[in-house]
């Protein structure tokens, strides 16, 4: 059994953690039960009624959430000529080709998210292995392959987050800071939750969103009754 420790003990004190809460209690209390010194992130772990091993079955995609994450997010660009000139400009971290992939060879990795152009998917497909383990593979479905560099980058710097599913049919994704208070992170969840209601998948049958729960980095977990999901999406 995993021991926590003085903060955390004294955070769940007299908190039921088994209660099932509708959205909005579930979001107040995770982020009421926050102790760490730093701003931390409010996370939401959605388990899915879809098995990712079959492809007509897997859920990813991708959103701007409208209030944005509340960090830094810094952008690689793979892509030549007239390209890097217009990642430059929308702000881009790094871009390059056979430059920057030789960079990444090397070890480096400073970055949080790329964008590639399709000419150049080939060249990125040399590092796949480096990049796909921490999510940071360009990919079309979730719109990081495209021709668009400028809308993207902007995009990724203003918040815009990358859905998939996991191997366990759980998809986790970050809402924002703690410190963006109730009603920005509860935007932040509606609409998350409809792009991945709208990545519904055609071989997922039955019930599409099983269970949800909302935590902040250090803090424990607020699970959410679904029976009040419907009603807190129609608003």
């Amino acid at each position: 059994m995993p021991k926590h420790g003085k903060k955390f003990l004294s955070a769940v004190k007299d908190i039921n953690l088994q209660e099932r809460l509708n959205v909005e209690d579930a979001v107040h209390k995770s982020l009421g039960s926050a102790f760490a010194k730093f701003d931390e992130t409010v996370d939401v772990a959605l388990r899915l009624g879809v098995d990712p091993k079959y492809s007509d079955q897997m859920v990813r995609g991708a959103i701007t959430l409208p209030h944005g994450l509340g960090k830094s997010v810094r952008v690689a660009v793979f892509c030549k000529g007239e390209k890097q000139t217009e990642a430059r400009d929308a702000g881009a971290d790094a871009y390059g080709a056979e430059d920057l992939v030789a960079k990444i060879k090397e070890g480096w990795l400073e970055f949080d998210a790329a964008v590639a152009t399709p000419d150049v998917m080939a060249l990125v497909g040399q590092v796949g292995r480096v990049l796909g383990p921490r999510g940071l593979m360009p990919n079309a479905k979730t719109g990081t392959v495209t021709q668009d560099i400028a809308k993207v980058v902007n995009e990724l710097k203003a918040g815009r987050v990358e859905f998939k599913v996991d191997k366990a049919g759980i998809l986790h994704s970050p809402l924002g800071k703690v410190s963006f208070g109730d009603s920005k992170i509860l935007d932040n969840l509606k609409a998350l939750l409809k792009a991945v209601n709208q990545a519904k998948p055609s071989g997922a049958k039955g019930t599409y969103m099983l269970s949800m729960t909302l935590s902040t980095t250090m803090g424990p977990g607020f699970k959410v009754d679904m029976g009040t999901l419907k009603k807190f999406l129609e608003v």
